[in-house]
């Protein structure tokens, strides 16, 4: 039987704690705006917003260029506050992607000039870039935002507490496939928000308090207390 890595172990963990996880879009317009929809907001209030573009039929470089102001405005404010932030983000987005047609194509070429062509788009970041490059262009690279860099570091992962050592400690568990590090991603990230908070993590509840040196460090070694 192959040897199963602790992350694996830990995944399986999160995976029974919390049942199945929605991922983010596929389509690499759809996840922009999905990434610009979620900056200050809420899942919830992100998902309506996304949900009211779609009915206006608004997912799409063109469409959104072209969709009445006033009923962008309307869906886009659902997400919560910083409505003209957002707008001013999806203009610059839907200029590139239209200006670019071939750039689905090219986040999905080699690393360095796929990483090249998303530098340009706002309120992506490194962790946003890499959540493109997974979701959108299935490169097995593993996005590090707040959250899993959180959760890496109270496991454990990370010798020098970066994100970067975070990436390298926890992808180095993974096997070399992108729905891997998709499912490695979304538990991670999902368990940084819903459990292992920043201020006040819940580890009496926390399925891997008892291989998580900070947790047992919280609950006096008492996995559960």
């Amino acid at each position: 039987m192959a040897n199963v890595s602790r992350l694996d172990t830990l995944l399986n963990a999160l995976q029974k704690f919390y049942g199945a996880l929605p991922a983010p879009p596929r389509d690499p317009f759809t996840l922009f705006v999905w990434e610009v929809l979620s900056v200050h907001s809420t899942p919830r209030k992100r998902d309506a917003a996304l949900v009211a573009l779609k009915r206006i039929r608004a997912l799409t470089p063109d469409a959104m260029w072209r969709a009445a102001q006033a009923k962008l405005e309307a869906s886009v404010a659902l997400a919560g506050p910083y409505t003209e932030q957002r707008l001013r983000a999806l203009r610059t987005g839907v200029d590139l992607f239209r200006r670019s047609p071939e750039l689905p194509a090219l986040i999905k070429g080699p690393l360095p000039a796929a990483r090249r062509a998303l530098k340009p788009f706002p309120q992506l970041g490194d962790a946003g870039a890499h959540r493109m490059l997974l979701f959108a262009a299935d490169h097995p690279i593993l996005p590090v935002d707040a959250r899993v860099n959180r959760v890496g570091l109270r496991l454990g992962y990370g010798e020098r507490k970066t994100a970067r050592t975070v990436q390298t400690g926890l992808a180095r568990e993974l096997p070399p496939a992108v729905d891997a590090f998709r499912r490695a991603f979304q538990y991670l990230s999902h368990h940084g928000a819903a459990t292992c908070t920043e201020s006040d993590p819940h580890c009496h509840i926390c399925p891997l308090v008892s291989e998580c040196p900070e947790g047992k460090k919280r609950t006096g070694g008492r996995p559960g207390d």
